[in-house]
């Protein structure tokens, strides 16, 4: 143990010298393969770093398998029927309308387009213009319009607001076409936290989707961000927010685990005492996230978010058994929070894994104390 503190104090002073990789939540640098200190991951089963995966935050081969269709073939159609035949109340509709967006953007973003090029992410345009009444699509097209404005824009901005009015209006055609469907209105929340919108007003909308699916833990992810005190609410109003819906949390929801994503929302921006996270807030919210998993199916789309926000908590809190179970429900998939707010996910994922591979070693495990 004392060799694996003397080596991050190390890390530390390096990150304080020679800040290269310095971010907003943490304070860890990066274990260099082959360190006399550095245990292997690959030990354990564990995918290399170059392999993970940054699309998805779990497995989905359906949705990986058309995405490769449709990327290679720039043709809409496996998409649609994909969409069409996911249950639209369902988590999982909602992280397949965000990652066919999220692949169009990327596509954009690559291929801008010219007097001689396609631009990239043409199959939505399409999509949209073949099938205007298709819902599945309309969902898509404002989800891509809404992470546009994000990924291009500053808040605040001319720029901005005009790609997040439009984003409203597509919401609002999308939503007509399935009314039953939350994925429009958890789009929607998104848009209205980019235009300030009023708490009132954004209370009506949040209403709509507690009509439609009470429990959908992803809207509710994307409620908490406008009531985190770095938009539009404070400390006590997320914290409120996600202990209210964690309190009414019907047995096996995930929804037992909101409180610990606002204590991540909330995190100083610098903090280098290893305490803070053994203190009374964040245990009590890793112990109410550990249960939510443990309770939880395990085809829920939704575990995988909360294992991987547990493995960030779990290493800074030198839980590193309890991190290990979790990097292996996980392990291979790394498009959750919080790697992917690193430039590099897969880096910042395969960081804290070794930590945590370093750390079990270090107070007696192995590999064969793990599988047993």
């Amino acid at each position: 143990m004392a060799i694996l503190w003397t080596l991050m104090a190390l890390l530390l002073l390096s990150f304080a010298l020679l800040p290269v990789l310095r971010r907003r939540r943490g304070m860890i640098e990066r274990v260099h393969p082959g360190h006399p200190d550095a245990a292997d991951p690959a030990d354990y089963g564990f995918v290399r770093e170059e392999d993970l995966d940054v699309r998805l935050p779990g497995p989905d081969q359906d949705l990986l398998d058309v995405l490769d269709v449709v990327q290679r073939t720039q043709d809409y159609r496996a998409a649609a029927q994909l969409l069409a035949g996911t249950e639209i109340t369902g988590e999982v509709r909602w992280q397949r309308v965000q990652a066919f967006a999220g692949a169009a953007a990327l596509e954009l973003q690559e291929r801008p387009g010219g007097v001689s090029e396609t631009p990239g992410g043409q199959w939505l345009r399409v999509w949209r213009a073949e099938q205007p009444k298709d819902a599945g699509g309309a969902a898509v097209h404002a989800e891509f319009l809404a992470q546009q404005a994000w990924r291009t824009s500053t808040p605040g901005t001319d720029d901005f607001r005009i790609i997040m009015e439009e984003a409203r209006d597509a919401c609002g055609q999308a939503a007509l076409l399935s009314p039953g469907d939350p994925v429009p209105y958890v789009t929607e929340l998104s848009v209205a936290r980019g235009l300030n919108c009023p708490q009132p007003e954004f209370e009506k909308l949040w209403l709509k989707i507690l009509d439609r699916a009470p429990t959908h833990m992803g809207a509710h992810l994307a409620a908490l961000h406008y009531w985190c005190e770095k938009w539009h609410g404070s400390r006590e109003l997320a914290y409120s927010f996600a202990e209210a819906a964690a309190a009414r949390a019907p047995r096996g929801s995930l929804l037992a685990a909101l409180p610990l994503f606002a204590v991540f929302e909330h995190l100083p921006e610098v903090n280098l005492v290893a305490g803070f996270y053994q203190s009374e807030v964040v245990t009590k919210a890793v112990h109410g996230a550990l249960h939510a998993v443990h309770a939880a199916r395990q085809d829920d789309p939704m575990l995988a978010h909360v294992r991987h926000l547990l493995v960030f908590f779990l290493v800074r809190s030198e839980r590193w058994s309890e991190a290990m179970g979790e990097l292996i429900g996980v392990d291979g998939h790394v498009g959750a929070l919080p790697w992917t707010l690193s430039a590099n996910p897969a880096a910042e994922f395969a960081l804290y894994r070794a930590l945590a591979v370093a750390g079990y070693e270090a107070n007696g495990g192995s590999p064969a104390t793990l599988r047993s």
